[in-house]
């Protein structure tokens, strides 16, 4: 992929960039997605199951994030066989890391013109 390719999702809106943050430590279930949204944002931002799982389509259709096959997944011992797990790909990643960027950018200039304070 080119940067052209990642710039084209940059920037992320704000639901996707929360899965991708979910799924960046490794892979996840869809409720654990959820969870771990909810919990990162103090409950501010809550992805009930028919939001995420249009929002997870749409991320897969768009390749920045994969659905594992049945040989990737944790053990039967360890899983409900009904859960779908889902992980980044590197254009994912790469997304992710161009919003991060952005993100960081912003964040710099609304230091230099005082809307946030200088780190110590």
């Amino acid at each position: 992929m080119t940067k052209a390719d990642v710039q084209s999702f940059i920037p992320l809106k704000p639901q996707w960039f929360h899965i991708m943050l979910s799924l960046a430590g490794g892979e996840q279930h869809g409720y654990g997605i959820m969870q771990d949204v909810a919990a990162r944002t103090s409950g501010k931002l809550r992805l009930s199951a028919g939001t995420l799982y249009g929002l997870i389509k749409r991320l897969l259709e768009d390749g920045l994030i994969i659905e594992l096959r049945e040989n990737q997944r944790p053990g039967k011992d360890q899983d409900d066989e009904r859960r779908r797990y889902y992980r980044l790909t590197p254009l994912g990643r790469k997304a992710a890391k161009a919003e991060v960027n952005r993100l960081t950018e912003l964040l710099e200039q609304a230091r230099a013109h005082g809307l946030v304070a200088k780190p110590n």
